[in-house]
């Protein structure tokens, strides 16, 4: 659906939400690619001024915008519900979601397209990029909290709102099939980077072996842990709150940490062309690591805490794997800028991987210093 069109019932959404006031002005808001954001602004008859964003969700993307809804209210009220308990202001410490008229956290518009609303949190700020280790910190502080709070929180309740999203070895199975169909001719240009994937098959289901012997226990995990979806406060320079639940699934602990250091720890751009530049620095991984595992505290088994390093490796190369499988199916999942885009992120993973494989006594050295 056009996107455009698809958000022409943006007032129809905005008079269905119950706000306070008039709404006196809305404006597309944020850098995300997926849904569409607005920043709604109201003011109400004393003159004060309320903000609301406003979110179309991409249906063609979620299939199932309900349970979407329905796993982020359950969590975000099981935030609140712990963060009241611990004296904090879930105002600003978690995502708080605005009911419609109908009393529902939906709304579906006259055209089929699916609305949500949250408050707006004001005085934080989201970092694309790791500016100081101190952000980096502050991140792992924060996703850490996120699983503690979630720790007792039953995720086999959870709807699975993309099947198999990090399941790596059906990933690997994707890809196998990629490089032997080899649509458009290009796995004999890329026989090394099929080399290097093929060549550690085996990792590819160490954690779902784990998870099925209950070696790993089953968690709440937000599943897109970059440093962006965390919000910093503006004066205390801490980390406040997680954002964008719309990939909040069952699934791994050490899949959310190793997602944030694939991301984080980088040296260079996910598709920087120059692999020289391309290394894990073992600086921001050790910044990272503390943070997350002070944050979580006790809320980890003894197994996730020793498998966080493996969890930033299998993340990684799942990813690479997964831009190799795109370039070779014809760039058809991941939105490219240029000729061979999809390949140049895959290398940058794949240096990554090799990297962390060559610092593994020092990544597992961070990890016992912190456990």
């Amino acid at each position: 659906m056009d996107r455009k069109y698809a958000c022409s019932k943006i007032e129809e959404a905005i008079a269905n939400f119950a706000i306070e006031g008039e709404c006196i002005e809305r404006n597309p808001y944020g850098s995300g690619h997926i849904n569409d954001t607005f920043l709604v602004k109201c003011k109400d008859e004393d003159g004060k001024e309320n903000r609301y964003v406003l979110q179309r969700m991409n249906h063609e993307i979620f299939k199932s915008p309900e349970e979407l809804v329905e796993n982020i209210s359950g969590v975000t009220r099981h935030l609140k519900a712990k963060i009241v308990a611990n004296g904090g202001d879930y105002m600003r410490e978690t995502l708080n979601m605005i009911e419609t008229l109908d009393k529902k956290f939906y709304y579906k518009d006259s055209i089929g397209c699916y609305w949500r609303m949250y408050y707006f949190i004001a005085d934080a700020t989201c970092f694309d990029l790791v500016e100081k280790p101190e952000h980096f910190y502050q991140s792992g502080v924060a996703f850490g909290n996120f699983q503690k709070l979630l720790s007792d929180y039953p995720a086999e309740k959870l709807h699975e709102t993309i099947i198999d999203f990090h399941n790596t070895g059906k990933r690997y199975e994707t890809f196998l099939q990629a490089v032997k169909e080899d649509k458009l001719g290009r796995a004999k240009d890329v026989q090394a980077e099929i080399d290097f994937i093929m060549a550690r098959e085996n990792d590819t289901t160490v954690c779902g072996d784990m998870l099925k012997k209950s070696e790993l226990p089953l968690r709440v995990t937000h599943n897109d842990t970059k440093l962006n979806n965390v919000m910093i406060d503006d004066a205390t320079g801490k980390g406040l709150c997680v954002l964008d639940l719309d990939t909040v699934m069952p699934g791994l602990s050490i899949n959310d940490f190793g997602d944030s250091v694939r991301f984080g720890a980088s040296t260079a751009k996910e598709d920087e062309q120059d692999l020289s530049k391309v290394t894990m620095d073992i600086n921001l991984f050790d910044v990272f690591s503390k943070g997350f595992l002070e944050a979580c505290g006790d809320a980890l088994t003894q197994n996730e805490i020793n498998m966080l390093p493996f969890g930033a490796k299998i993340m990684t190369f799942e990813c690479g794997m997964r831009f190799l499988t795109d370039y070779l199916q014809g760039d058809v999942y991941f939105k490219i800028h240029r000729e061979g885009h999809n390949l140049d992120r895959c290398r940058t993973q794949l240096k990554l991987v090799a990297d962390m494989e060559n610092k593994w006594s020092e990544m597992k050295a961070v990890i016992e210093k912190y456990r």
